[in-house]
């Protein structure tokens, strides 16, 4: 395999030679030190063998001296191949550059792949390496790993490590993401249950801690219902003195009726779009990160216009994309008018937005009744809901410190 890729490089042609005695010409070919090889026998004064490109021109002079006649019966091999361009200067000229272009392109990145995140999404990882330098179309060679690395590390603190691989135009960046630090567990702390909305109570579950209200009473925002800074009483009978106090994490439930207000408001008036049916496009090419511009009226004379943007990403077999797009971006002019609204229909929406916001907020709770009220001012219309509800109205508050003992 070697010899065969020597003798391609430097070129080797068949010959045929004719004469009385060919077997003179095979011995002042081994007398002057030319090479040959495949001799094959055509019949009793012809035959054909293999000599290199520079063997072939000792090779003439040497049969006319034995009265033999010789013909070039095949040249093969690279300098035969190239001479072929001698005349063909674009052909020439564009092997040149493909030559080139190869060993050019081939040290600039042009794909990045992400590796090892789960919860780190890869287009802020690879965002993050654009601000540091490592996007397609860069330099390979003078891109410097270990700042990148560190510097995207610093503004990247959900990531515990990371390394970039360079493998001729691809970038591998392998991560690693880092391990959250568990939370303080909610039963840890100490605290109290207080009220997130003022109400009446209705139902009061202290499973934990001392219970500040009773059913019946009014509350208002703020204020404790469950208190966990309990007093330790002594025994009964004991006669003693109480064991002081101890504080503990709240628990239980606390449910009351609440009242909410909650208001929304839409014109009753709207801007209609009617499209004119002038069009224009802007094409552009993006290679290597830069945008090439060929619809260079920057002028656009419509006063509003829609935009439809249309991208089509060179991709090899694989499916990798490669950095080289080409979009189109579609401008549909239009104009608008003022249009009413039917103000039953507005009405309606409003109401369903501000129940749908209210269950939002109450969550696990129920709406008891609703009432609406609507008003017309400046063109715009107004609706006001008011709600009473039955909802969870405790929520947990901590204090600082941890949880006591009895003394």
């Amino acid at each position: 395999m070697l010899k065969r890729t020597v003798n391609f490089l430097r070129g080797h042609v068949r010959l045929e030679v004719e004469g009385a005695f060919p077997e003179r010409f095979l011995n002042l070919c081994a007398q002057n030190a030319v090479a040959f090889w495949g001799v094959e026998w055509l019949d009793q004064h012809r035959l054909r063998l293999t000599v290199t490109r520079r063997g072939s021109r000792k090779a003439i002079p040497l049969a006319q001296r034995v009265q033999c006649a010789i013909t070039p019966a095949q040249k093969v091999g690279a300098p035969y191949f190239l001479a072929r361009f001698r005349k063909r200067y674009a052909l020439l000229a564009g092997l040149a550059l493909s030559l080139a272009a190869v060993s050019v392109l081939s040290r600039f990145v042009l794909t990045i792949d992400v590796s090892g995140n789960e919860t780190v999404s890869s287009a802020q990882i690879l965002s993050e390496l654009r601000r540091q330098g490592l996007r397609p179309g860069v330099y390979g060679p003078a891109l410097d790993e270990n700042t990148i690395i560190h510097e995207a590390l610093l503004q990247l603190p959900e990531l515990a490590w990371m390394t970039v691989n360079l493998h001729g135009t691809r970038a591998e960046v392998l991560v690693r993401e880092a391990v959250p630090k568990p939370e303080d567990r909610e039963e840890d702390q100490v605290g109290d249950i207080v009220a997130r909305s003022g109400g009446i109570i209705l139902r009061v579950e202290a499973l934990a801690g001392e219970a500040k209200c009773d059913v019946g009473d009014t509350v208002a925002a703020g204020e404790v219902l469950i208190s966990g800074h309990i007093r330790l009483e002594a025994p009964e009978y004991s006669g003693g003195a109480d064991l002081g106090w101890s504080q503990v994490h709240p628990r239980g439930h606390v449910y009351a009726r609440t009242w909410r207000t909650m208001t929304a408001q839409i014109p009753l008036t709207a801007q209609v779009k009617t499209y004119t049916g002038e069009e224009a496009r802007l094409w552009s090419l993006n290679i290597l990160g830069r945008r090439l511009v060929f619809s260079r009226n920057s002028g656009i004379s419509f006063p509003k216009y829609d935009k439809i943007t249309s991208t089509w990403t060179a991709a090899l077999p694989g499916g990798r994309e490669m950095p080289l797009a080409l979009t189109c971006e579609t401008l549909r002019a239009y104009t608008t008018a003022p249009a009413p609204i039917s103000q039953a229909a507005a009405q309606a929406m409003l109401e369903e937005r501000l129940l749908s916001m209210l269950k939002a907020e109450l969550d696990t709770g129920e709406v008891l009744s609703t009432q609406y009220a609507v008003r017309v001012q400046g063109g715009m219309l107004e609706v006001r809901l008011q709600a009473e509800c039955r909802e969870e109205i405790g929520r947990f508050v901590p204090n600082p410190g941890p949880v006591s003992e009895a003394e």
